[in-house]
């Protein structure tokens, strides 16, 4: 068993998630922050990469008073589980995620992480080892899954979703395609990874939901199971 799983992310025009630079950009408004942060206090755990922490140092906490105190008010902690797959134990010990907010938190390494590695990050989160060269991530959401997590958010980057898809472990994409173009051949975008290669390959989605919101276009997409 695992846990439904949905990715949400924010990209532009032309399918861009940030810069070449790997700069991080505001592509959604202020209405799809909110949804956002809706949707967090929704989910019992949210996921995101290596990549993400580094480049982005996001806290992934529930920002709204009322959402918070909604948590508290259902016994849970005030913020979901936050949980990074990192397959070298490279998560920074000052990195905001393992300081900011309430909750527990998880770092998934593979056995390539080094000891003390491993050792410096069970004095901030629990410390899950799984997998030889990259985290498992079929085992990691079994984890979850008896750890409580019925609804894991996934917030990125693009390795971390490829990953995902490739192996059939995403159930919902949801994207808010924003109003700017970034442009640039090597600009990341939502899935990236080495990409299906055949065409009987690739997930196929069925639409659930379109609608106006703020400047741009929030998509929902049900990821079909046979491809």
């Amino acid at each position: 068993m695992r846990p439904f799983v949905f990715v949400n992310v924010a990209m532009s025009a032309d399918g861009k998630i940030s810069t070449a630079e790997r700069r991080q950009v505001r592509i959604s408004g202020d209405d799809d922050y909110s949804r956002v942060d809706r949707v967090k206090a929704e989910s019992d755990a949210i996921m995101v990469g290596i990549g993400t922490v580094l480049s982005d140092n996001p806290s992934l906490t529930v920002k709204s008073p009322h959402l918070r105190a909604w948590r508290r008010e259902g016994g849970k902690d005030e913020d979901p589980i936050r949980v990074v797959v990192d397959s070298r134990g490279r998560t920074p010990p000052d990195a905001d995620i393992l300081h900011k907010g309430t909750g527990k938190r998880i770092i998934a390494v593979s056995r390539t992480a080094s000891p003390e590695a491993v050792n410096v990050l069970r004095g901030y989160a629990t410390v899950v080892v799984t997998g030889d060269e990259t985290v498992d991530l079929l085992a990691l959401l079994e984890e979850l899954y008896h750890l409580g997590v019925r609804r894991l958010m996934v917030e990125g980057g693009g390795t971390l979703i490829w990953a995902l898809m490739e192996l059939g472990l995403v159930d919902e994409l949801q994207t808010f395609v924003g109003n700017i173009v970034i442009g640039g051949k090597d600009a990341p975008t939502p899935v990236d990874g080495t990409g299906f290669l055949r065409e009987e390959d690739f997930p196929r989605l069925t639409l659930i939901e379109a609608s106006r919101l703020d400047d741009g276009l929030l998509l929902r997409w049900r990821v079909e199971r046979e491809r």
